[in-house]
């Protein structure tokens, strides 16, 4: 018999406090600055078991303006913006350079938290880019040697070819370049944390840079 959907979905509860502790946060005590913010609940993430916790949508808009999104990797996160990478002629690639401008989610249901931040998207510069891939691990650089991110793949075996061959040349060459890989940093206009509250009375807090420091408000949930 197939699955009904509606009611499976209607059988799910949200935030089962078997699983799930949702801790108090008060706006007030935030810090002044994002960063920081966002430092303390991904740390609390990690430390309350939440996994693949660096993991985050992204939104990406292409040359019409039509919306798309998917999961990737932070892959770091300071003054100079929130970190990702991906091959230049990927569709996010393709996508960033035709409209440089993107939103990230964050959502950690351990704790019954989000984050939301969005802002402009640039390059960094090529050696950065090649120092944090052959920072990653042999997988990653065969990943990223393999290539041809968002083209049309014959079949299964020619990605096993191209794969296993990537993985070769990875272990024999740990700094082996990829010139199309690339490290984008999107410099965050507006950031929203949001806590998950059992009567509903979530706590959106958002903050929005200014010309000096960064202003912060409430949201209704």
């Amino acid at each position: 018999m197939a699955t009904d959907l509606h009611q499976l979905l209607r059988s799910l509860r949200v935030w089962d406090p078997e699983v799930t502790e949702l801790p108090p946060f008060d706006p007030g005590a935030a810090p002044v600055t994002p960063l920081e913010l966002f430092t303390e609940w991904f740390a609390a993430a990690v430390a309350a078991g939440q996994c693949e916790p660096h993991t985050m949508s992204l939104a990406t808009s292409d040359e019409s303006g039509l919306p798309d999104v998917r999961i990737v990797m932070l892959h770091g996160a300071d003054e100079t913006g929130w970190s990702f990478a991906s091959h230049a002629g990927s569709r996010k690639g393709r996508h960033l350079a035709a409209r440089p401008y993107a939103a990230l989610g964050f959502y950690w249901p351990v704790l019954g938290r989000q984050v939301r931040v969005r802002g402009p998207v640039s390059a960094a510069p090529s050696a950065d880019a090649q120092g944090d891939l052959h920072a990653r691990s042999t997988g990653a650089l065969a990943a990223a040697l393999t290539g041809r991110q968002s083209e049309v793949l014959g079949s299964v075996e020619e990605l096993v070819r191209a794969s296993e061959a990537a993985w070769e040349r990875a272990a024999r060459e740990p700094d082996a370049p990829v010139p199309s890989w690339t490290l984008y940093r999107l410099r965050a206009e507006e950031v929203e944390f949001f806590q998950g509250d059992e009567a509903r009375r979530h706590v959106r807090l958002r903050y929005r840079r200014a010309e000096e420091g960064w202003t912060r408000e409430l949201l209704w949930p």
